[in-house]
């Protein structure tokens, strides 16, 4: 469950205008004007320029330019790190009880039922987004990462004392994804504010976290389970947790606070409004169910192609290990040849691999192959979301931009798994859902693409 210069150096002047020339003035100034800029900007833009503070920073003079580093800054990053391993790492690793739960405590429910826990904790995780943001924007993150690492403990703690359905639920499913929500993006919007021009270089390091995470659980958890047993499994990964989330609650930290002001309607109305930020959500809205199909059928295509289960189940590992270097790699490349650009090409080379390659895969070579690949380029979505935001929007809004990010994404998150089902279960077969797939792809890829073009207009040339 990520940005560019666009947004993070509030105190700059534009190359156009200087202060009295900022985005809030290009983009809502007139209906006609929105989500426009000026030749000039675009030649700023061109050249590699990008930043655009906002009339209120500006004005007011209540932030410096971002420092891209220095050692608060570097903590932060880890701090934000050990969430993204706590949280996304977590998250990533719990379709492992699946079958656990089919075979052991709850195998009187049906797999759909069982696939609730771990559908929830994906759906929190990402509904929450606006809410957990908006509190992080005016209260800073440190109640939120205190009580969401406490939930999050908490939850797989309870998790492991429990038998039943119900139980499981409410602790794995709703309580721990809840706290795994607060702490990881209230973590994950305060690294904005401490880089800019690197920004892309610190979103790819924190999200290399979750990749690992998404190993390492999975290794842990099927070793304990048939060595102790899974309530010592969830313990013994609760107190992981728990130490990273000490070490996070120790570093992250917001570098300016704002005012604690509500957000008026106007206010919460306006994204939806800027043309940039509407292309960017629908294209959000499309990109997961193309992303979690792989995600979560590998193993099982894998399967019904003849792969024997030993090395199935090894497929996620890979796509997880790929997924590493194409989280680091995206978020350095960004920095350099702007976020949307990556994103765009990364994300179309992706759901092309799903169409070339995983749909006429019949050899475990090239069903390997395909899982690292795509790992690699679908990582750059996770570690250029946040900065996909954060370039076309104010810097005091962001929290709560990404939360709606979050939000959109959310539903593909819950719905993916039923849709998936529904296409095998129907004439489509293994072909229509990796057809499905990989449309998805490539179509919300395109969709997010346009969101450049509105702030660059047709210039292929340019860094955003």
């Amino acid at each position: 469950m990520a940005s560019g210069s666009g947004s993070g150096n509030p105190g700059s002047e534009t190359k156009s205008g200087g202060p009295g020339k900022c985005s809030s003035d290009i983009l809502h100034s007139s209906d006609d004007a929105r989500g426009q800029i000026t030749e000039a900007e675009k030649g700023a833009v061109e050249a590699g320029d990008t930043r655009t503070p906002t009339l209120a920073s500006v004005e007011e003079g209540d932030e410096d330019e971002a420092p891209d580093g220095g050692v608060t800054a570097w903590l932060v990053i880890l701090g934000t790190w050990c969430s993204s391993f706590c949280a996304y790492g977590w998250v990533n690793s719990v379709g492992i009880f699946q079958e656990y739960y089919e075979t052991g405590p709850l195998k009187e429910y049906t797999p759909s039922q069982i696939s609730w826990i771990p559908s929830l904790q994906i759906f929190f995780m990402s509904f929450l987004g606006p809410v957990i943001g908006r509190l992080n924007d005016a209260y800073g993150p440190r109640v939120l990462m205190a009580g969401g690492s406490f939930l999050h403990v908490f939850g797989i703690m309870m998790a492991s004392l429990s038998t039943k359905y119900y139980q499981i639920l409410l602790a794995q499913g709703v309580c721990s994804a809840v706290g795994v929500a607060a702490v990881f993006v209230s973590a994950l919007n305060c690294v904005s504010g401490w880089f800019d021009k690197r920004r892309g270089l610190a979103y790819g390091l924190l999200s290399t976290g979750s990749s690992l995470g998404g190993v390492a659980f999975p290794l842990i958890i099927s070793n304990l389970l048939r060595t102790v047993g899974y309530g010592w499994a969830m313990r013994t990964c609760g107190f992981i947790i728990l130490s990273a989330l000490a070490v996070a609650n120790m570093t992250v930290r917001a570098r300016t606070l704002r005012k604690r002001a509500e957000l008026s309607r106007k206010q919460m109305a306006k994204p939806f409004f800027e043309r940039p930020f509407q292309w960017m959500l629908l294209g959000q809205f499309f990109v997961p169910f193309g992303l979690y199909v792989p995600i979560t059928y590998l193993p099982t295509a894998a399967r019904g192609a003849g792969m024997r289960k030993e090395l199935a189940q090894n497929l996620v590992t890979f796509y997880n290990a790929g997924s590493l270097v194409g989280r680091l790699s995206s978020g350095i490349l960004s920095d350099k040849a702007g976020k949307y650009n990556v994103f765009a090409c990364a994300c179309s080379t992706a759901g092309t691999l799903v169409l070339a390659m995983w749909i006429p895969a019949a050899s475990d070579a090239v069903i390997v192959a395909f899982s690292v690949l795509f790992g690699i380029f679908s990582g750059a979505y996770i570690s250029l979301l946040a900065p996909l935001v954060a370039q076309i929007s104010p810097p005091e809004e962001f929290g709560y931009r990404n939360g709606l990010t979050f939000l959109v994404s959310s539903v593909g998150g819950l719905t993916t798994s039923p849709i998936a089902g529904a296409i095998l279960g129907g004439s489509g077969g293994w072909t229509g859902l990796k057809v499905f797939a990989g449309v998805m792809l490539l179509v919300g890829t395109a969709i997010t693409f346009i969101a450049r073009l509105e702030k660059t207009g047709f210039r292929w040339r340019a860094i955003f």
